[in-house]
């Protein structure tokens, strides 16, 4: 996905906070403007575009790509006799925590690109008119709506990933010590999963050195880049990818039922 960056900087804030309607107004005088392909938008200056909500430009396409890459990364996990030994409340804790940070590698390993349009006009003013009528769980689900910020944010992640090259090998690895992260909360296995982690890292470092000999700061490069991924909102990705395929199901519950099933 390629776009125009733009400016984290708001001219128009104040005004905004002034008018309470600023936000319906530019709604409806927009209208006409919705379905923006990001790939060719024109620079914008205002802080207030990049908290546009967006949709990929083929949800269906993508979705299914991505669902197809969602599928690798329960059969990743199912495939490792280490997480499948582990009791079933930690695999579901590691499961629920670090399926995002390692589908999001998938996304990368298998050069995943996607567009983002603007979100049609109507759908935008009807969160507006019914803000604070929804149920929780709803509201959690607009909170999550992607904006082109996040969008942008997971953009720049998979862009770090790309650049570094990365060998099946070493997505193998670092997606291991990604999903062994001893930091989930309430696991029983902590101290065995941080030995797990500290595993593949090592693994890892044993693929990276000869690979890379005279790059000795790869290994940590690598590492760090699969850190941000953390900071990666999973109602966000849901939002993104797979509501449109999944519609109101519970996402988690399919995982669930993937990572268990014979």
């Amino acid at each position: 996905m390629s776009y125009t960056e733009m400016s984290i900087g708001c001219r128009c804030s104040d005004y905004r906070l002034r008018q309470p309607n600023a936000i319906l107004f530019n709604i409806l005088s927009q209208t006409d403007q919705q379905n923006l392909n990001y790939s060719s938008a024109p620079l914008h200056s205002c802080h207030c575009e990049m908290l546009r909500t967006v949709c990929l430009t083929t949800p269906g396409d993508t979705g299914q790509v991505a669902s197809g890459v969602l599928v690798k990364t329960v059969r990743f996990m199912k495939s490792l006799p280490s997480f499948q030994q582990l009791p079933a409340k930690d695999q579901l804790a590691l499961l629920q925590s670090c399926w995002t940070p390692v589908f999001i590698l998938g996304l990368a390993q298998e050069g995943v690109a996607f567009q983002v349009t603007d979100t049609p006009a109507a759908s935008m003013l009807k969160r507006i008119l019914l803000e604070g009528q929804e149920s929780h769980g709803t509201a959690e689900r607009e909170r999550a709506r992607p904006t082109l910020a996040a969008v942008q944010k997971l953009q720049s992640c998979l862009h770090k990933l790309w650049s570094l090259d990365l060998t099946p090998k070493e997505y193998a690895y670092l997606k291991g010590a990604t999903l062994f992260n001893p930091d989930v909360p309430q696991l029983k296995s902590a101290v065995l999963i941080e030995g797990l982690q500290q595993e593949a890292q090592c693994a890892l470092r044993e693929v990276v050195t000869p690979l890379h000999p005279h790059d000795r700061g790869r290994f940590a490069r690598i590492l760090l880049t699969a850190s941000t991924l953390k900071s990666i909102n999973p109602n966000f990705v849901i939002e993104l990818f797979f509501r449109p395929v999944i519609g109101p199901a519970d996402l988690f519950e399919l995982l669930v039922e993937m990572l268990f099933s014979r």
